[in-house]
């Protein structure tokens, strides 16, 4: 493998590609390797839950206040938690998730000063529109129902998306902890741009398939059980059952 032991740079990324390709800088120019890497993180990225992408946001919501932006960067969220902060002691909430409509027609009998209390319930919706009471984000909007009938803490759990692999920033959570993993995928895009040939197309296809089925087994297994509470992982054996 073309790899050191601590992953790889943008540089040493680069010329992997190129040297698995068999081409040089005049086939490959920057702007297209570039290209190869970011649909290759975004790839990984979307085809699984990787732990070290997790993010929080937090802010305060006032009274009325139906909208906030989604965290910059935002893919996805998670979950939203709401907390009465002059309580004792202080309460906190996960809020639940709903469709645009139904928060429409919630905060529409209820949008008055003595419907109003703390958020229950969001929707997301949006990306480059613009509501009142919130200049929105690239990444959304996202509204509450009931309106806030006085400040409340909240914290956004969302999925974000990271900075690429580039010349200025050489090296990534991908490229040091998923290297082999990243430039399969990076191989799967140079060799569809050659068109060709399609066995090794295919080849490193399947290469990228196992080694994100491994990636999947440490992010969302082993990275999210302990020895403590889980134990040792049992696995189940077909065994024929006993003969009476």
């Amino acid at each position: 493998m073309a790899f050191v032991d601590d992953g790889f740079t943008y540089a040493t990324l680069t010329t992997a590609i190129q040297n698995y390709c068999e081409v040089d800088t005049s086939v490959f120019t920057a702007t297209i390797t570039d290209q190869f890497i970011g649909n290759a993180s975004l790839r990984c990225l979307r085809d699984l839950n990787i732990d070290a992408y997790r993010a929080s946001q937090v802010g305060s919501l006032v009274v009325g206040q139906q909208y906030i932006n989604a965290p910059a960067g935002c893919l996805f969220v998670r979950s939203i938690q709401v907390t009465e902060d002059d309580t004792t002691p202080d309460t906190t909430q996960y809020l639940e998730k709903r469709d645009v409509t139904f928060i429409n027609e919630y905060n529409k009998f209820t949008d008055t000063s003595s419907g109003r209390g703390i958020p229950k319930y969001y929707a997301m919706f949006g990306g480059t529109t613009t509501m009142t009471g919130a200049t929105d984000s690239t990444s959304g909007t996202i509204m509450f129902a009931p309106c806030p009938d006085k400040t409340y803490s909240f914290q956004v759990n969302f999925s974000k998306r990271p900075p690429g692999l580039t010349g200025s920033n050489t090296t990534t959570y991908l490229s040091v902890n998923f290297p082999n993993g990243l430039l399969y995928a990076c191989l799967v895009e140079a060799f569809g741009y050659l068109k060709g040939p399609t066995d090794m197309l295919t080849y490193y296809e399947q290469r990228y398939n196992n080694e994100i089925e491994k990636f999947a087994m440490e992010q969302i297994g082993r990275r999210r059980r302990d020895d403590y509470d889980d134990g040792t992982i049992r696995l189940y054996i077909d065994s024929p059952s006993p003969s009476k």
